[in-house]
């Protein structure tokens, strides 16, 4: 604990997600840091965030999920809530921190001053709301956000379409209906009252889903589907699969199918990097580091030990470094 605190006036920031009280207990929550260095940035991530009723609840990525109501909006609206097959709010609260932090160090080189930065990961999945919370509300209530299956409550054609050989995605807001009815090459549905507004077409889209359907299924491919829509600007794509996307030309053009070497694993393949900076084109190379393995150079550099003293932390098992 003595050379953690010892570290602490040399770094600009320390990030945590321990469970509630940890930081407390050994003296490395935010106000004990501070008083080490005013200028640290310090970040807390975790499932209910360091203040409110809750603080003091553990959670992880699923819990965030149910109490944030997002597993309550997911899967069929005739079937029980489903989780999202990916760590949403692990991820979505990372990125959120990464956000602060940024905002945090800047706010740190006008004003000098630090600060704690606390992220709950409910919260992090609660923001990604985009209309739930404000038509339930503008509606005096009667809206009530619930689970829509493949196809949007509130607007069509807006979903998940079966094509001739897989799943197509169609997003058809007011201004593109004429292309697609144009695509469709059914430009009398423009004209059909059922179909005249985003409203009603999100009323009657048990009739209309069948209808583009069928259409889309009188062609030889998805391919072939996807081209006629991309002619005039409809938006959609296909429902790729993680495997699919490994080899298409997108992700690897925006590099972000990447490969990187494990000390163990050898070459691993895994997600690119998605925020894209034009001073920094060429992605470092990235490895992940051993237990302890640049505890020696970070004792050296900044707190400038010397080898007998690395020698009594490593003889008392203190200071350890895996080898490759």
């Amino acid at each position: 604990m003595a050379i953690l605190r010892a570290l602490v006036p040399t770094v600009d920031v320390a990030v945590e997600n321990y469970g509630p009280g940890v930081m407390e207990k050994w003296g490395f929550d935010y106000e004990s840091l501070r008083g080490l260095n005013p200028r640290i940035v310090m970040v807390s991530v975790s499932a209910f965030g360091r203040r409110g009723p809750l603080s003091h609840r553990v959670g992880y990525d699923y819990i965030a999920q149910a109490f944030s109501g997002l597993m309550h909006i997911t899967g069929n609206p005739d079937g029980p809530p489903q989780v999202v097959g990916l760590p949403i709010a692990d991820q979505t609260s990372a990125v959120h921190a990464l956000a602060a932090l940024g905002c945090a160090l800047y706010y740190r080189t006008r004003t000098g001053i630090g600060q704690h930065i606390d992220i709950s990961m409910v919260d992090s999945l609660y923001h990604l709301n985009d209309i739930n919370v404000q038509v339930h509300t503008m509606s005096g209530g009667q809206f009530i956000p619930g689970r829509m299956g493949s196809h949007h409550t509130l607007v069509c054609p807006f979903g998940v379409f079966k094509g001739p050989q897989g799943w197509i995605v169609l997003c058809v807001l007011d201004r593109q209906w004429p292309y697609m009815v144009r695509a469709m090459g059914r430009p009398e549905l423009s004209e059909d009252p059922r179909f005249a507004s985003g409203a009603n077409r999100a009323k009657h889209q048990k009739e209309l889903v069948p209808i583009i359907e069928r259409w889309m299924q009188s062609f030889a491919s998805d391919e072939a589907v996807l081209r006629v829509l991309e002619e005039n600007r409809v938006p959609s794509a296909p429902v790729l699969t993680i495997v699919d996307t490994l080899s298409h030309p997108y992700f690897k053009a925006r590099e972000m199918v990447r490969t990187v070497a494990d000390p163990l694993l050898g070459e691993v393949t895994i997600p690119g990097f998605p925020l894209k900076f034009s001073a920094f084109p060429e992605l470092p190379d990235i490895q992940a580091p051993l237990l302890g393995e640049h505890g020696r150079e970070v004792l050296q550099e900044s707190l400038a030990y010397g080898e007998a003293q690395i020698a009594e932390l490593q003889a008392k098992g203190v200071l350890i470094s895996e080898k490759r």
